[in-house]
């Protein structure tokens, strides 16, 4: 198959089409990429990248990615909220006016959008699968206009119908619409129309090639139980919950947030203003290679959701990541997540956003005997090898996308 990926992030920043590509190219798919240029999360264009440059680029793995222009998101703080919309409207266009003629002379059976909000990254898909004659399958990971209801950005009831409208036109215009949690197939089918809509659920990533040694930023305090959270520091992770739970659990309890967002400095703010400081680290964000080890050295490991209807329908992406370490979580989250967790017999699960419960499973969690915790790990990793091993997830993916192709539109 002679495959198009479109989405909006992807290598070098961390996201889990990275690991899709990956095992698609090793399915033997004809691979290329149109992305923009990466700024994600810190919202400053990466080393040895311009933000206004256009371009193709060779991935180790073997494939293309061709780069389109882009306003990059910029800091958090005044004026963040307009410099993202630009950003989400510059890809959008730069991708439908450039990505045309910088993909000239190729040829693609299916174009797939990785769909990250906003979903409006699918419009330059679509017209690029018109132009191909190509089938068209969008793999939905949030669910708009929610999304827009959870991360405040939009409360206008007006604003919010016209952006279901525009996600109903997306829906009904793709050959195959795939969705990563089963929760969200009910909504999803009732605004798709006659497209088909299925489930593909995130795989997890691939073992890494080689071992990359921990920094001493991230080694574990000997003599606390060690509780890791890695990923992105922004608006839905109820990280006010954390960081009550880490007033109340005691200071037996070393609580690791690393990574950055939209709140890395509210949370330093916050750390410093509760005197946190000897409970709570904040290291920063680390490239992807230095996780397996941070997550083999942790004690257990974290994930934290809000408390809305939408994330209840999300299983978060770092599940499949904590799962394959093989150590224990903890989680405070609702619905799919949860479900995931208790399913898998992985670790101990308390509801969204309640943060004494969360206290009292960390503790409860820290008094386990080691082989306790040691065999929920290992339940983890079997149920990771059963649910979300990446080649047999892209074995699947493609079956998807031969479909999508006998049934054209």
């Amino acid at each position: 198959m002679r495959l198009l990926i479109v989405s909006q992030h992807f290598w070098p920043e961390s996201f889990r089409i990275n690991e899709v590509a990956a095992a698609l190219v090793a399915q033997g798919v004809e691979l290329t990429v149109l992305t923009g240029q990466p700024n994600y999360p810190e919202g400053q264009v990466f080393s040895g990248y311009r933000a206004f440059n256009w371009g193709c680029e060779r991935h180790a793995d073997g494939y293309d990615i061709v780069r389109v222009p882009l306003s990059p998101r910029g800091p958090a703080g005044r004026g963040a909220a307009r410099r993202l919309v630009l950003n989400y409207l510059s890809f959008i266009a730069s991708a439908s006016l450039f990505g045309p003629w910088l993909l000239r002379g190729r040829r693609f059976d299916t174009v797939f959008v990785y769909a990250t909000s906003p979903i409006l990254q699918a419009l330059p898909a679509l017209w690029l699968g018109w132009l191909q004659r190509a089938a068209v399958v969008t793999w939905v990971q949030d669910l708009w206009p929610a999304s827009l209801q959870i991360t405040g950005y939009v409360r206008n009831a007006r604003l919010l119908a016209a952006v279901a409208a525009v996600t109903r036109f997306i829906y009904r215009r793709n050959d195959r619409l795939l969705v990563q949690s089963p929760a969200f197939l009910p909504e999803v089918r009732a605004m798709a129309g006659g497209t088909p809509v299925a489930v593909h659920e995130n795989p997890g990533d691939r073992e890494p090639a080689q071992q990359v040694a921990l920094p001493e930023a991230l080694r574990p305090q000997a003599g606390r139980f060690n509780l890791v959270f890695a990923g992105n520091l922004g608006t839905v992770q109820a990280l006010e919950t954390v960081l009550d739970a880490a007033e109340l659990a005691g200071p037996g309890l070393l609580w690791w947030l690393v990574g950055s967002g939209a709140r890395s400095a509210w949370l330093a703010e916050q750390v410093a203003q509760r005197g946190l400081q000897d409970r709570v680290r904040l290291p920063g964000r680390f490239e992807a290679a230095c996780m397996p080890a941070l997550f083999a050295a942790a004690d257990a490991l974290l994930v934290t959701l809000n408390r809305a209807p939408a994330l209840a329908q999300v299983v978060p992406s770092k599940m499949q990541a904590y799962l394959a370490a093989g150590r224990p979580i903890l989680a405070s989250l609702d619905g799919e997540g949860e479900r995931v967790l208790r399913e898998a017999d992985a670790g101990l699960a308390v509801p969204a956003e309640d943060a004494q419960q969360l206290a009292a499973a960390a503790l409860r969690l820290s008094a386990m005997p080691a082989a306790e915790r040691e065999r929920l790990g290992g339940n983890g990793r079997r149920y990771f090898d059963t649910h979300y091993e990446p080649m047999e997830s892209a074995r699947q993916l493609l079956e998807q996308l031969r479909e999508a192709v006998k049934t054209l539109k």
